[in-house]
Parts: C-alpha cells; structure tokens; sequence
C-alpha cells in the first residue's frame, strides 16, 4: 500500500495512491494512516493533487557512513556502531518543493537514502529480532549536506540541519522487500550515486534497534539509513532525483537562497 499525504481542492489528507504510471489516483482515508484505514470514498487523479512530503516526523533520525564506498570516499572507514545525528522536523519537503541552498555556504551536496517510517507508539529499547515490526513503510529521502559547514563546524547539526535540507516521498510503501534495492541519484539526468541496500554495513533491523535504546521512536518518524557512495554537489537551477527500487522517484529542484 502507498500511503502519501496530499493537498486537494477541499484541504489536505492522507490517501492511498493506487494504479501505475498515468493512471495513478489517490484514494482519500479518514484521519492519519497509523491505525485501521478507512476510506472516505473521494477520489482524485494524481494530476489534480499535490504530493507532500509523506509524514512530518517529530524527528528525523540519521546514520552516518553506512555504505563502506562512501566512508572511503569521505576519507575513513564505516564505524563499528552506528554513528547517528539528527534533523530537524523543519528541513523535512516534499516531491517538488525546492531544496533552497543557503547563502553561508560554498558546497551542498546531494546524499540519496532509503528511508524508514515508524509505525508504533513508544518504540523503545527495542532488540534487533524485535525492531522490524516497528516498521510502517519506506520511502525515498534526500540527506542535502552543507559539506564545507560540515568540515569547518567540526560537528553537524548547522550543515545537515538547514530548511528544506530532508526531502522526502514521494510515498511511503508499506509492503517491501528491502534486502536488495537499488539507491540511486541523478542530478540533471547525470547518475551521481547507484548502490544497493544490500551494501548496508549496519542493517536496518540492527538501525532500529540501536537508535531505540538511545531515544524513543514514535509513529511518522523517520530514520535515514546511510548514503551510498558517489555523493557531489548541487548548485541553483539544477533538479535532483532519488530513485529506489520499488518505491518511485523523488524529485526536487534548487534554488539559491532568497
């Protein structure tokens, strides 16, 4: 099931999206997706909407180097825990809405992530058999980088944290098979990043787990697993495009700072 979170003529809903290619409608469901759902009986063609970001989390939670190739090509090696950092809920966007590059810095690069969704309440101290049932869905996620404040601040809340810096969508998908998808980036129809889930160093079971006995997960939040290699920057007037197997295409333009 596609669960997305859209803007029509009457308001703003969650739905289902259902159907493929020009044919996708989005049918309307009562109140937010974590329960039982329940249609309304409104239906739109995708076309008459517009696709927001999925969820807004009450936190996104971030992993570090977990793509060896990409720990190399950063200068170091995949740590041996996770290595976590966080965004804020203001950086999360949607399919479409701009990544706006702010004016303090020199390079901003594209870093394409499965994400993860979580679906229960108070998921806390979980163990890694456990932690997947904590899954609602997955979706495509952009982790935008100010690299050079990432370099110079020495840690990176400023240079991961800024808004419209966690695009997100274009759906979340509750039923997937994530052992071995394919993660990738194109910036202009250029192919940046092209890695697999497979590649995980530190799996989205052993993820969850490990950010539970540290913080308590709560429904809609969102935890981005780590980027493959083949990150760059991005620059005004150009368009950025995530695609996993499975779950679509997220697609955001840039723009330079107002």
């Amino acid at each position: 099931m596609r669960i997305v979170r859209f803007a029509h003529p009457q308001g703003m809903s969650f739905g289902v999206a259902e159907g493929a290619d020009a044919a996708v409608t989005v049918a309307q469901i009562e109140g937010h997706p974590f329960g039982e759902i329940v249609f309304t009986g409104q239906r739109w063609a995708l076309a008459d909407v517009r696709l927001l970001s999925p969820i807004l989390p009450s936190k996104v939670v971030c992993v570090g180097k977990n793509y060896a190739d990409h720990a190399t090509e950063m200068g170091g090696t995949a740590p041996e825990q996770p290595l976590l950092f966080l965004k804020p809920s203001t950086a999360v966007i949607g399919p479409g809405d701009p990544i706006r590059l702010p004016a303090v810095s020199r390079q901003v690069d594209h870093e394409a992530e499965l994400a993860v969704v979580i679906g229960v309440r108070g998921a806390r101290q979980l163990p890694a058999e456990q932690a997947m049932a904590a899954v609602f869905g997955y979706t495509c996620a952009n982790d935008v980088t100010a690299r050079d404040l990432q370099k110079t601040d020495g840690q990176w809340t400023r240079a991961k944290g800024f808004d419209s810096f966690c695009p997100i969508g274009p759906w979340i998908e509750t039923q997937l098979d994530i052992a071995d998808l394919g993660v990738r980036c194109e910036v202009d129809g250029e192919l940046r990043q092209n890695g697999r889930t497979s590649q995980l160093v530190h799996s989205v079971a052993t993820l969850i787990s490990y950010v539970s006995h540290v913080m308590t997960l709560l429904p809609g939040d969102v935890l981005l697993t780590g980027t493959p290699a083949g990150v760059g920057p991005i620059t005004a007037a150009q368009t950025v495009s995530v695609s996993i197997d499975g779950l679509g295409t997220l697609t955001n333009p840039v723009v330079a700072a107002s």
